[in-house]
């Protein structure tokens, strides 16, 4: 074809978008492949929040005992659905495995320095390219009832240092003097000062405006359905529109990326993590900054257009259902700990898969035994976090420059 673009992107979710404008930076053509609307699906009703805090894995001491206590919870915030699944049990055995102190604190190291890469990055491009997404570079806090609860979490606080992770502590009463969004008789709060949020699907909207200003081509609503290839490399790939080729093609396919690259002979071991958010028309007493209602792991979010909660992780398969029992959870949790729990208006419930790796670290660099094709997925619930930083990386490793972060914990071939 014509106009071949020296880099292809599959999938135009808020990573395909982060790698395109990168590499548009490096001085890179490209085109962007997306079966719907660019960055409308896996990030487009997340809670927006940028959270470095994130560092340590899911994966810990003591994971799967509490997941196995929730298994009779379906509305827990974590919930893993009984079904005859061999896939989804190798993961969760290989998960359940890395639930100790070596292998959490090995993962957080690397996470963390990809995390403090992307935020300050996001602020940049931010700032730089004037996106209109609403970001505050606010912190995020991490709200308590449980006295018990809020005093292990301090405890742990040391750990976290290791991980770059800035944290503040605030007693009961300074909570409830600085924050009036909250009910009386909170225990106390972590804040995260090096967090920040913005509205993601303004986020993904400015990021596709500014690919294309930059000569970036996204084609929407354009189907993968196959793959051209020769020995050793990825050609490029077949959609209901024709062919689509580039020098160098990146697979961004999210949680679509096991079923999509099966056909390449490739096992992707990650497993869709359905989370769930409900938006709302801005309370009247809305908290000053993102918190995280802790005992009930929700996340609440007001912007000054609008007021999200969400959360949960389901791992439920490919399931495109709304469970109103996982909704109405967010929203029995809210009211657990806010004056005003929910906005006046009801706009929209969401769900979402997140692309989760048993070892809660991304999939980023090139394929082994391909000499074009390179990876971008698996971020798990941190893909707007994640995107800046996993958009230079990218442009770093195929542009052959060197990187900022070390690319080596986060390769295709660990696994």
């Amino acid at each position: 074809m014509q106009n071949d673009p020296d880099v292809l992107i599959l999938g135009g979710g808020v990573i395909g978008l982060a790698c395109a404008h990168y590499l548009l930076q490096a001085g890179r053509s490209v085109r962007i492949i997306e079966r719907g609307q660019a960055g409308a699906a896996t990030s487009h009703g997340n809670c927006g929040t940028i959270t470095p805090s994130h560092a340590p894995p899911l994966a810990a001491p003591g994971t799967v005992l509490k997941a196995l206590k929730w298994m009779a919870t379906p509305d827990a915030p974590l919930y893993v659905k009984p079904r005859p699944d061999p896939v989804l049990a190798y993961w969760l055995l290989r998960f359940a495995a890395r639930c100790n102190h070596r292998d959490w604190r090995q993962a957080g190291l690397a996470k963390a320095a990809l995390l403090h890469q992307s935020r300050a990055l996001i602020e940049e491009l931010v700032q730089r390219f004037e996106l209109d997404c609403e970001f505050q570079a606010s912190g995020v806090r991490y709200i308590y009832r449980d006295m018990g609860e809020f005093e292990r979490a301090c405890r742990e606080l040391p750990a976290l240092a290791e991980f770059g992770i800035a944290t503040r502590v605030i007693n009961s009463v300074e909570l409830a003097r600085d924050e009036p969004a909250l009910r009386p008789g909170m225990a106390g709060a972590i804040e995260y000062p090096g967090d920040a949020h913005l509205r993601p699907d303004r986020y993904s909207a400015e990021l596709a405006r500014q690919v294309r200003e930059q000569g970036g081509v996204i084609e929407e609503g354009v189907e993968v359905t196959g793959f051209i290839t020769e020995p050793g490399r990825l050609i490029g790939v077949k959609t209901g529109d024709g062919p689509r080729r580039g020098r160098d093609v990146i697979a961004a396919f999210g949680p679509w990326s096991p079923t999509m690259l099966r056909q390449l002979g490739l096992k992707i071991p990650i497993q869709p993590g359905k989370g769930y958010s409900i938006t709302y028309s801005r309370p009247t007493l809305a908290p000053r900054m993102p918190i995280v209602l802790k005992e009930r792991s929700v996340c609440v979010t007001a912007w000054g257009s609008g007021y999200r909660l969400g959360s949960t992780m389901e791992f439920s398969g490919y399931d495109d259902s709304l469970n109103r029992r996982r909704l109405d959870a967010l929203e029995r949790a809210a009211n657990e700990y806010l004056l005003e729990p929910v906005g006046p208006v009801k706009q929209e419930e969401w769900f979402g898969w997140r692309p989760m790796t048993w070892d809660d670290l991304p999939i980023l660099g090139a394929v082994p035994g391909w000499k074009n094709l390179w990876l971008a997925t698996g971020h798990g619930m941190l893909g707007v976090t994640l995107s800046a930083g996993t958009g230079q990386l990218l442009a770093d490793l195929i542009c052959g420059r060197n990187s900022a972060v070390d690319p080596q914990p986060y390769r295709a071939d660990r696994f």
